[in-house]
């Protein structure tokens, strides 16, 4: 990151690139001018290194959004992430080419260094006009690259540039210059306190180790265990308390069936015909009497009264 004065100290940069390259195509004095091409062109060899156009990089303008919070704190630095466009003409003797020899060179100086030098970038910040820029210890770095422009887009340039004659020159694109913002954001505080909670239905190291499902608020601070002796699974209480959350009890597994009354079940249905009882005689709707069952009715029908020792106490009293 840099603080805005990083867009003129880029351009410083570049102009110190050129002028510290040209060598050894040129043997002669250059003097390279960080303006607007002149509306009267030099006869000495010149050369004019113009930023005509600042752009936002279009994949990182809003890479910092939203930079404040909804009560208006600052929560990021905000950074603007910007695009250089800098058109670079040659002036010289016409008669010798001096232009376009010079314009030869900043091709091939543009293309040996398409990254700003860490070294030029220091030296173009001792310039009094640029103390206090920190440039040259951002991490990103300034990478330039050539634009192509046809003869239209030439012809608007140059359109703009009020009673200045067309001069031979080229366009590049300076990037990545991140100019950061001066506020700084709040520190958010330290941590004071920590809180763990755990819900209810969590097991915990402390359940019975003697199988079957734990219970319910085990696992939970403070919450006391009574075993159902039905079960001998142990079940939370309900917390007693205005703030305490009622946890209800699991119901006791049902008991499973005798196995004495299973096989009697079963072996009285294996004596029965389907669907019949034992009582009843196969394709009959009449029972048939139980076994012995004349026996015990002619038994009881000699006797006067439904219980034997009934009866006979009611006779002896008729006597008397």
């Amino acid at each position: 990151m840099s603080n805005a004065l990083a867009v003129a100290h880029v351009t410083q940069a570049l102009a110190l690139l050129i002028e510290s390259n040209l060598r050894p195509e040129i043997d002669m004095a250059v003097s390279v001018e960080t303006r607007k091409p002149p509306a009267d062109p030099p006869t000495e060899p010149t050369i004019t290194v113009f930023l005509y156009q600042v752009t936002h990089n279009p994949s990182m303008r809003n890479t910092d959004l939203p930079t404040r919070a909804s009560d208006g704190t600052l929560v990021n630095r905000p950074v603007a992430a910007l695009d250089l466009h800098y058109v670079i003409s040659a002036y010289g003797e016409e008669s010798e080419l001096v232009g376009q020899r010079l314009i030869g060179c900043v091709a091939r100086v543009m293309r040996e260094f398409p990254v700003l030098p860490a070294d030029v970038v220091e030296e173009a910040g001792r310039r009094p006009y640029l103390a206090g820029s920190d440039l040259a210890s951002s991490a990103q770095k300034v990478r330039f690259t050539p634009l192509q422009m046809d003869i239209d887009e030439t012809s608007k340039l140059w359109g703009m540039l009020h009673q200045t004659p067309y001069s031979l020159s080229m366009t590049y694109q300076g990037s990545l210059v991140l100019v950061e913002g001066r506020e700084e954001p709040e520190r958010s505080r330290p941590v004071e306190r920590t809180e763990v909670r755990v819900g209810a239905g969590v097991p915990s190291a402390d359940s019975p180790a003697g199988g079957g499902t734990p219970a319910r608020g085990a696992g939970s601070p403070g919450v006391a265990l009574t075993t159902d002796p039905a079960d001998g699974h142990g079940h939370a209480p309900p917390a007693k308390g205005p703030d305490a959350e009622e946890t209800p009890a699991e119901p006791a597994p049902a008991r499973p069936a005798s196995r004495k009354g299973t096989a009697k079940s079963t072996t009285a249905a294996k004596k029965s015909p389907a669907g019949k009882s034992p009582g009843q005689r196969a394709g009959s709707g009449k029972s048939a009497p139980a076994r012995g069952a004349g026996r015990t009715g002619r038994g009881k029908a000699r006797r006067p009264g439904g219980d034997q020792g009934s009866g006979g106490e009611a006779s002896h009293d008729k006597e008397s």
